[in-house]
């Protein structure tokens, strides 16, 4: 199975047999590659009722459910790792969210499309219209994206809340790039966070 980038990082990361949560599973590629492929216990989260019935003809435990009204019912510390891939930037309060994926898992992987990429720079710059590009290929009355935000405004997050980096990986072109100018190269980004680097 050919994973998104992003997923395939995650995937990668994960360790064997951990019990994983995956939030807005969408048709539930990541859970099945965990499952067949590293022997994950995932279970999944997602709001389109579709979504929901593909994975389950997959044989895969999902649920469906809102990231930002239906992570309150989950106990602290129930999975290894919590997942969110590509789903921040459409929450209504993504920082709740957030803070209940770090709650739930002892670790979280979140995923998102950077909005400070150059290239949605230079469309809005010089197109002087909301961007469309390869990854976010919506026009600005059907996105799904309602909070845009960049590797830069998710680091400051970050620091402000006192939640720990693991890792990050910044793809370009569905590439790894460095993460010096990520900011500006990068079009999409995973990071790996958790409260307590101990655990």
């Amino acid at each position: 199975m050919n994973l998104r980038p992003d997923l395939a990082i995650i995937a990668r990361h994960v360790r064997p047999g951990a019990r994983v949560l995956d939030v807005g599973c969408g048709d539930g590629d990541l859970m099945a590659a965990l499952r067949d492929g590293r022997g994950v216990d995932a279970r999944g989260l997602e709001l389109d009722a579709t979504n929901v019935a593909l994975a389950m003809a997959r044989g895969l435990p999902v649920i469906q459910g809102d990231a930002d009204s239906d992570l309150a019912g989950y106990p602290d510390q129930s999975f290894d790792y919590a997942i969110l891939s590509q789903t921040l930037q459409t929450a209504r309060a993504p920082d709740r969210v957030l803070e209940e994926l770090l709650r739930i898992g002892r670790r979280a992987f979140v995923s998102f499309p950077n909005f400070a990429h150059w290239r949605v720079r230079l469309s809005l710059l010089w197109g002087g219209r909301m961007p469309v590009t390869r990854l976010l290929p919506e026009r600005w009355y059907d996105t799904p994206n309602i909070h845009h935000l960049t590797i830069d405004d998710f680091r400051a997050h970050l620091r402000e809340r006192a939640i720990t980096v693991e890792g990050a990986w910044f793809l370009s072109g569905d590439k790894n790039t460095g993460g010096a100018a990520a900011n500006f190269l990068a079009e999409h980004a995973v990071f790996l966070l958790t409260r307590n680097p101990s655990r």
